[in-house]
């Protein structure tokens, strides 16, 4: 297993090099941990859900790599205020799920899709609010302006990806959804709670990388 402040660009390409896009990005696949939850939530996850794709931006700061997440903005409809990766849901112009990533994330943080070198993908997961979502994880230019959409973002941050990668940073809690108690996950850096889909995401692309 690499140690995760070692992880390079070369490894994450490495690692993803067999990595396809879904045959149907509206299919998600559920979390490891999900055989501790209720039978209906089960169901409901494994039914046909609204696609949906974000862009995990990695970039190459020395000495280590960052990952850039945002703070959606207070007044969304889904999600408000939450950590996320740029990202949205399918449009119809859309040729696959990895042009939603990068057309959302030049929309939401001025990143346009020529400016991101995509390594490869994660399986979809689903959300509570009913999208299978989607990650393509790609490279951006530590140099890259940054330039947020308001209505949508609140602000960008970078995370150290050897923050991310380290399982004691990784907080095992119980989150109650429809009166079931689910286990989960959330990180907690700089003030900032990383949980939900994104934290599900981080979690998926570590075992990726580690195995």
């Amino acid at each position: 297993m690499p140690d995760a402040r070692n992880v390079t660009v070369a490894l994450l390409r490495a690692r993803l090099a067999d990595s396809r896009l879904p045959d149907d990005p509206a299919r998600a696949s559920l979390p490891a941990d999900a055989e501790a939850w209720p039978a209906e939530v089960v169901r409901e996850f494994g039914t046909a859900l609204k696609p949906a794709g974000v862009l995990i931006p990695i970039i190459e700061r020395a000495p280590h790599l960052t990952v850039l997440m945002t703070r959606r903005a207070a007044e969304l409809k889904h999600h408000a205020s939450q950590i996320a990766f740029p990202g949205g849901r399918m449009e119809e112009g859309d040729r696959d799920i990895r042009a939603t990533a990068l057309r959302e994330t030049h929309e939401e943080i001025g990143v346009a899709p020529a400016d991101v070198a995509v390594l490869g993908s994660l399986d979809p997961l689903p959300t509570v609010t009913g999208y299978a979502v989607t990650p393509i994880v790609g490279v951006i230019s530590p140099q890259q302006d940054i330039e947020i959409d308001r209505s949508e973002v609140e602000v960008a941050f970078e995370v150290p990806l050897a923050f991310l990668f380290d399982e004691a940073n990784a907080h095992q809690l119980l989150r109650t959804y429809r009166g079931h108690r689910i286990p989960t996950v959330e990180f907690h850096f700089a003030g900032h709670r990383i949980w939900g889909a994104t934290a599900n995401m981080v979690l998926r692309l570590r075992k990726k990388i580690h195995g």
